[in-house]
């Protein structure tokens, strides 16, 4: 199911109403479990949400947000749902092992769309943070999922969103109280492998309380090649001067769609770090939407996506500046090779009263062939007189002045071109903040370009050789 969006437009519509009416049909049929131990107020949000998904259905290119991006083509598949937690059997550490070398974390499974433990669906750690099942949470702490479930999620907004909420049943659950500070970061590990294809639609509520601060590892994967679509919400709330950091990788099969809904929360002097890396997968949509409530926020997102073949990957960034005193600023940046398609969508909107914003965003492409596609779209919407706010966008192909540098100092064209590639991808995987994560996605960086994009029996890394080459370059030129 990789992404090929030439399908017949009359086929696609007819397959996206079947599937939505089944949706909805399953609803009508499967209430009682899809319920669950849901508290009447997340049901009440629920119906509102499936409402909206009855009126609007699946987003179409018709929409401002989807205009480069057509869901039609990956739900012509006859998908499996899964209602029961049919996977609860499974042995998840014989199937999945994390491979990130000397990270500490408090590590957590989902396994197709359900939270997976061995002791206690959800866990209270001494300095009273809660990290477990967000189904669970919903039975054991119904004031704090009804004081912040679907606050953050735009439903009115988002389709995708509005669907999943409609479906809401695990998914990931963390409080961190007022004052605690988590020693280590949490590491959420989303795991698909299933013999059908499957239609998961994982939940996720993060809550950082006043003066707290926590750092959240959030890992997509794909144990098979079959078909499956995902598609997630998760609410980030950033009470005063929290601090949040968010690094998500995504690294699905080719046969894998996957839609992630982002909406972070932020309150007075909290601070709020992602860095999104995409890897693989055939097909990605990720939207972040983030609402700075109050003043002297502090917001960072960063994002790197590789991709080649017939892969399409859509980041949507929208940060609203609501109150005074903000700081925002994004990054985003993609290689694209073969008939790959990239889209980027950043708004900064700076409300009347959000005096002295400072919001910046920059998308950077390169494209290694004639066929693969990118089109950017940074926008800024300010009515506020006293900001400081800047946007850019870049699609080209790599700078022959710095290939002419490489070139000149013995490198062979291929491994020119895989130093310039690693090299721009490492402005973003610079940013992340754990060294052990850090080393890792370089790694898996340096992999991906070398064994997907551009290879080279001369290549500057020289792994089969046992004695280290060095080269004399200096790599702020390139």
């Amino acid at each position: 199911m990789v992404y090929k969006p030439e399908a017949s437009d009359h086929m696609d519509t007819i397959q996206t109403t079947l599937i939505k009416d089944r949706l909805l049909d399953l609803f009508e049929k499967q209430q009682e479990a899809i319920r669950g131990s849901a508290t009447p107020m997340v049901n009440r949000i629920r119906q509102h949400a499936l409402s909206r998904f009855r009126k609007n259905g699946f987003p179409t290119p018709q929409l401002e947000n989807w205009r480069f991006t057509d869901l039609k083509p990956l739900l012509n598949t006859e998908f499996v749902f899964d209602f029961s937690n049919k996977s609860r059997s499974m042995d998840i550490e014989k199937i999945f092992t994390c491979d990130v070398y000397d990270l500490d974390t408090f590590s957590i499974t989902l396994l197709n769309g359900w939270f997976v433990y061995k002791n206690a669906p959800l866990t209270k750690l001494t300095n009273g943070t809660i990290i477990g099942s967000l189904a669970k949470a919903m039975e054991v702490y119904p004031e704090l999922t009804d004081q912040y479930f679907g606050r953050a999620a735009k439903v009115e907004q988002h389709e995708m969103a509005a669907l999943n909420t409609a479906f809401v049943q695990d998914g990931l659950f963390i409080h961190v109280p007022d004052g605690v500070e988590v020693e280590k970061p949490i590491q959420l590990i989303n795991i698909v492998n299933a013999e059908h294809p499957v239609f998961l639609q994982p939940r996720h509520l993060v809550i950082a309380g006043k003066n707290s601060k926590m750092t959240l590892v959030h890992c997509d994967h794909s144990l098979t090649h079959n078909v499956s679509f995902t598609n997630t919400v998760m609410e980030i709330f950033a009470e005063e001067n929290a601090t949040v950091e968010h690094y998500k990788i995504q690294n699905k099969g080719r046969n894998s769609a996957l839609v992630t809904n982002n909406f972070i929360h932020q309150k007075k002097s909290s601070n709020v770090y992602t860095n999104m890396v995409t890897l693989n997968g055939g097909f990605t949509k990720n939207i972040l939407d983030i609402t700075l409530s109050e003043p002297e926020c502090q917001s960072e997102h960063y994002g790197l996506y590789l991709v080649d073949s017939n892969q399409h990957v859509d980041n949507q960034v929208y940060i609203d500046h609501a109150a005074p005193d903000c700081h925002s600023n994004q990054l985003y940046k993609g290689i694209l090779d073969d008939e790959a398609r990239a889209v980027f969508s950043g708004k900064v909107l700076v409300r009347r009263n959000a005096q002295r914003t400072v919001a910046h965003q920059n998308n950077k492409n390169i494209l290694l062939t004639d066929d693969a596609k990118a089109n950017t779209q940074p926008h800024l919407e300010i009515y506020a007189d006293d900001v400081k706010c800047s946007h850019g966008a870049t699609v080209g192909q790599l700078d022959p002045e710095a290939m002419f540098y490489l070139r000149s100092r013995g490198l062979c064209e291929r491994t020119a071109r895989q130093l310039m590639m690693i090299a721009f991808a490492g402005e973003v995987v610079s940013k992340i903040n754990i060294e052990a994560l850090q080393e890792r996605i370089q790694h898996l960086v340096e992999k991906r370009l070398k064994g997907e994009l551009s290879i080279c029996d001369q290549c500057v890394l020289h792994c089969n050789s046992k004695e280290p080459t060095t080269f004399n370059i200096d790599m702020s030129k390139i």
